[in-house]
């Protein structure tokens, strides 16, 4: 893994980052693809970003991982918590 982020200097580039809001996914299975999308989660990836969604970073690599914060954790934007403990603080649709 270092090796990699060693040899690709924007490898270390924030490329991706999302948050999952499918409530109708109960668990994580070990499907990158669905994984993501979980209620809950916070998908990012490092390395290539993709330029339809606005990114500019270019890589031969795009890593992703999926943390899941429903069992504790926060995720923090400009200072302002917007998921915490698995839950949106800025919109739910079912508050």
């Amino acid at each position: 893994m270092l090796a990699t982020l060693a040899e690709y200097p924007t490898a270390r580039i924030l490329g991706e980052f999302a948050i999952g809001t499918n409530r109708a996914i109960p668990r994580t299975i070990g499907n990158i693809f669905v994984d993501e999308k979980v209620y809950g989660t916070v998908h990012l990836a490092l390395g290539n970003g993709y330029a339809r969604t606005g990114s500019v970073n270019r890589c031969p690599i795009h890593w992703d991982m999926v943390l899941d914060l429903r069992k504790g954790g926060l995720v923090e934007i400009d200072g302002e918590t917007v998921l915490k403990n698995g839950e949106l603080l800025i919109w739910n649709p079912e508050a």
